[in-house]
């Protein structure tokens, strides 16, 4: 094999690779997926700041004023809605940012 060949060879393989290739531009499935578990960590992490919060500010009452745990347990339970709140609230927008991109891959694609 002559060294023009092996050239000649070696620019058909990297071309052949080259298309074979996905264009950098398109958004590839791990990107997607990586992003859907952001959106879901997202969320887990309201829900369980919300309890977080309830659950502190229930105790706090608590030792304050040397009750039973109800304070404790309400407020864990208005943590809990205002988590749930806050994790529906994300999950609009999240909904309302969905049309936008699919408009704008159409227009790329």
């Amino acid at each position: 094999m002559s060294d023009n060949d092996h050239k000649q060879r070696m620019a058909q393989l990297e071309a052949r690779i080259a298309a074979a290739k996905p264009a950098k531009s398109e958004k590839s499935h791990n990107d997607e997926h990586y992003s859907q578990a952001h959106l879901a960590w997202r969320m887990v992490s309201e829900l369980v700041a919300g309890l977080g919060i309830g659950f502190g500010i229930g105790y706090g009452l608590d030792s304050l004023f040397g009750t039973i745990p109800i304070f404790l347990v309400l407020f864990i339970l208005l943590g809990l809605a205002a988590g749930i709140r806050t994790m529906l609230r994300s999950a609009r927008e999240i909904q309302a940012e969905q049309p936008a991109k699919a408009a704008e891959k159409d227009e790329r694609g």
